[in-house]
């Protein structure tokens, strides 16, 4: 069972999916039709059908992996999808890539896709790009589309690099390359004392380092990942433990195991899964393979075969019954994803600020631990105008998302004050293709060249044809949300207690350590008042 399509027709109209089924709002994004062009010609033909008739586009591929509502259009029944899935390429060489590999290039470059590595021109896959084909909406005397094919040296290649899919359709990408090279990885599990101050080191240390924190369990792993010679021996493979196959029966049980201890309220249940996860990664390398089984460090592997992961979207024949665990087909996992990118001098103080939350109740991380704790990368100054302004630190937390978005959750408020820590007290910068609207707040402060892209989507298309209907309304703040509950699911930020869920005994608070942050804490009856 490979992922499913995440466009599906019928006699009435399309349906836009995310990989998991469900977007940030629980709303269904609705289209009128989705094309399928196989040459840049029958791009152009596309973009221009539609200015010509008024209808908004959006772009889309064979796999749909971004959370947030970037690929849903402005004005739906007004809209068209055009799907790259059946388009003409000849891409040969990855060059630097994200750890996940259930991408396109266009969608890899237009969210900001990265990997960890702060050295040459770094971790994120739009700092490689040296020229972009770009199909934009044109006057009536030009065909009603036009081609605009960006060098370096241009400033609108800056705009296009991180274009959120709100410039035009990315036709072609031409990219920088270097020689061929193998890595060598060996991962180094213990405890996380001093992390705040050896992240620095190690991130400068390692070409394509990382770290991965587990709080509850006191535990780092640091990745200790180098270059060398082509030549080198050895042919090793990255097949990651969370992006490999599994039967359909396996995270089916892990959701319930989650689902049970979060109806029971009991937080020695996740952590008794968060503690045998991390054994087996352990255990697995965490899906290193010197060949076909994992037999010890370093695993020395070409690039192609270290960098990326995702053997679960090409599962074989043989494979019966196997998914990715995520698989909205499946009641497998379903979580949130937090990513913050902060200024490299002020991760530490996030980190002390962490443990203080963390010691008040160790168990109240087991959430996040359950999956990859806290990872960390590492990504350097952008020139791209949505790029990152600085040497920057990267954290990814995931975390349990319940089926009802009326639901509560389990020390929730643990985790929205980790998150309102991160973005309102340190400044940090939401990743493009992840995290809960609350995130965006004020993004636009964040980023000295925003004015810069806004002028750049002004002048490439001013009629809007390629308006996201979620970045009118998160990213240019045209949309506030005060709904009963919205701040269960990252909607807003609560400031009355009709916001969390006062009948399931969940009440807007102070944070803990950030006692600026509002959160939707549990309190028993008793304290409630």
């Amino acid at each position: 069972m490979p992922p499913p399509n995440p466009v599906q027709c019928t006699q009435t109209g399309c349906k836009l999916y995310n990989s998991y089924g469900v977007w940030g709002d629980r709303k269904d994004c609705l289209v009128a039709a989705v094309v399928y062009p196989t040459t840049e010609g029958e791009l152009r033909s596309a973009v221009a059908n539609a200015n010509k008739n008024h209808l908004k586009v959006k772009v889309v591929s064979r796999f749909s992996h971004t959370i947030p509502k970037l690929a849903c259009p402005t004005n739906q029944s007004r809209a068209i999808l055009i799907s790259t899935e059946k388009y003409n390429t000849s891409i040969d060489v990855d060059v630097a890539t994200p750890y996940w590999e259930g991408v396109s290039v266009g969608g890899v470059i237009s969210t900001g896709a990265h990997g960890s590595s702060w050295r040459g021109r770094g971790g994120a896959v739009h700092d490689h790009v040296v020229g972009i084909r770009l199909i934009v909406p044109a006057k009536e005397s030009e065909g009603f589309a036009r081609v605009l094919d960006l060098r370096s040296g241009d400033p609108l290649l800056n705009a296009a690099k991180v274009s959120l899919g709100m410039l035009g359709v990315i036709s072609k990408v031409t990219l920088i390359l270097e020689g061929g090279f193998k890595r060598s990885i060996t991962l180094n599990f213990t405890n996380e004392r001093g992390i705040e101050d050896e992240f620095m080191e190690h991130g400068k240390k390692y070409e394509f380092g990382d770290i991965q924190w587990y709080p509850s369990r006191h535990t780092a792993v640091y990745r200790y990942d180098d270059r060398l010679p082509i030549n080198t021996s050895g042919d090793g493979v990255y097949d990651f433990v969370g992006f490999q196959s599994n039967f359909a029966i396996i995270p089916e049980s892990v959701r319930a195991s989650e689902k049970s201890a979060e109806a029971a309220r009991n937080t020695n249940a996740k952590c008794l899964l968060a503690s045998s996860f991390l054994a087996y990664k352990k255990l697995t390398a965490n899906g290193l393979k010197n060949n076909l089984v994992f037999t010890g460090y370093p695993v020395i592997g070409h690039q192609a075969k270290m960098q990326t992961s995702g053997s679960c979207l090409y599962s074989p024949e043989t494979a019966k019954d196997t998914v990715c665990p995520w698989d909205p087909r499946i009641k497998g996992l379903f979580f949130y994803e937090t990513t913050a990118i902060f200024s490299a001098t002020s991760f530490a103080d996030f980190v002390r600020d962490i443990k203080k939350l963390r010691d008040i109740n160790p168990n109240s991380f087991c959430g996040a631990d359950i999956y990859n704790g806290f990872l960390i990368r590492f990504v350097p100054k952008s020139d791209a105008y949505l790029g990152q302004p600085e040497d920057s630190v990267v954290v990814d937390f995931n975390y349990y998302r319940a089926d009802e978005a009326s639901t509560p959750r389990l020390n929730q408020d643990v985790w929205e004050e980790a998150e309102q820590m991160a973005f309102f007290k340190y400044g940090a910068r939401p990743h493009w293709g992840k995290n809960r609207n609350v995130a965006f707040v004020g993004v636009e402060k964040k980023y000295p060249s925003f004015g810069r892209f806004v002028e750049a989507r002004r002048r490439v298309d001013p009629g809007n044809v390629f308006g996201s209907e979620w970045a009118e309304e998160i990213v240019f703040g045209r949309g506030v949300v005060d709904d009963d509950g919205c701040a269960l699911e990252g909607r807003c930020v609560c400031s009355e207690d009709r916001h969390c869920s006062p009948g399931n005994g969940y009440y807007c608070r102070r944070g803990l350590v950030y006692s600026e942050a509002r959160v939707c804490r549990y309190l028993s009856n008793s304290y409630a008042s």
